[in-house]
């Protein structure tokens, strides 16, 4: 099969489409034939190495990508809740071989049935974000109806799953992002919008519930400035878990008596079903920027690493029109 592999840390130019065997799945695994896989900065920060803790978890050659549509071509002896044929989308293992390939495997517990409004391409689109999203919102945020959320990098991948997600369950949404950006967030959505241009949020918002950081912004003084959002007992959650609290920050926390959490993703099949609920309800929607063929991912990668992108960049791996059923 063929797969987008690195055989060393570097820039796009280590991406090397290659021939390699086809993965086995294991009792608890599946074994997906791929039709899109999505695009995400870790994919790229993964791919240049630079970030210490991930390296610890990594070894070359490996194959990218951690956002799957496709097909279940076959099943381990233990998976009873999907089976051949059945039109799936998920997360592939990590560190494990990804989904810049024709095929791969995972755990069955990180697939589920995709949404059945949206063809693979958009399918892929949303596993990765929407799973960080809703871990972020849900699992560390508490976030409950009739609360509020700000939602910092809103227009991009998480931020817009968060904006739609929080909608969904009734919360009071503001969202943080550049003037061009704006519009897309009350199309979203969003209850209010802040440009962070021309806009200081944290003399704006005063008694949210929940600050969701989900922008590539790496900066502990930063997040001190958000917390001037929150209102007493509210929670600042981080989907950037690679970047840790400093003691400033921490003590910051303590004396207002907030909480503070970093939300690794949580790949669950049960959220993915919710999920796929929500799109075909039309509560959620996806917005795809761009779709690259395989032999073109490290223009994809470039655009990606530009941090100027609306919404979600998509590989597509296999043309959807040749699909038998």
């Amino acid at each position: 099969m063929k797969a987008v592999i690195i055989n060393e840390f570097g820039g796009p130019e280590v991406l090397k489409i290659e021939e390699i065997a086809c993965p086995v799945p294991a009792p608890d695994e599946i074994l997906v034939k791929i039709y899109a896989s999505g695009v995400n900065p870790v994919d790229w920060v993964i791919r240049n190495g630079v970030d210490e803790h991930l390296r610890t978890y990594l070894t070359v050659p490996l194959t990218l990508g951690w956002d799957a549509a496709g097909i279940v071509e076959s099943t381990g002896s233990e998976v009873t809740s999907l089976k051949k044929g059945d039109e799936v989308y998920g997360i592939p293992n990590f560190p494990g071989n990804g989904s810049y390939a024709e095929y791969c495997v995972a755990k069955a517990s990180q697939f589920a049935f995709k949404p059945k409004s949206l063809n693979y391409n958009e399918s892929a689109s949303v596993p990765l974000a929407a799973l960080t999203a809703w871990t972020g919102l849900f699992e560390y945020g508490k976030l409950q109806s009739g609360q509020c959320v700000v939602v910092q990098g809103a227009s991009g991948g998480v931020g817009g799953f968060a904006v739609q997600l929080a909608k969904a369950k009734g919360a009071y949404v503001i969202g943080i992002a550049s003037t061009a950006n704006l519009q897309y967030l009350l199309d979203l959505g969003a209850d209010e919008v802040i440009d962070y241009t021309t806009q200081k949020f944290q003399d704006l918002v005063r008694h949210a519930d929940l600050f969701l950081e989900a922008s590539p912004i790496r900066n502990n003084k930063e997040r001190i400035k958000s917390l001037n959002t929150l209102k007493d007992n509210g929670i600042f959650v981080s989907v950037n878990t690679d970047y840790a609290f400093d003691d400033e920050f921490l003590n910051e926390i303590r004396e207002r008596k907030l909480t503070a959490e970093l939300s690794p993703n949580q790949p669950r099949q049960d959220w993915l079903t919710q999920i796929a609920n929500l799109i075909d309800s039309k509560q959620v929607n996806t917005y795809i920027n761009k779709v690259f063929p395989l032999t073109h991912v490290a223009q994809a990668h470039l655009e990606s690493e530009s941090w100027h992108v609306r919404g979600k960049l998509v590989l597509e791996i296999r043309k959807e029109e040749l699909l038998s059923k």
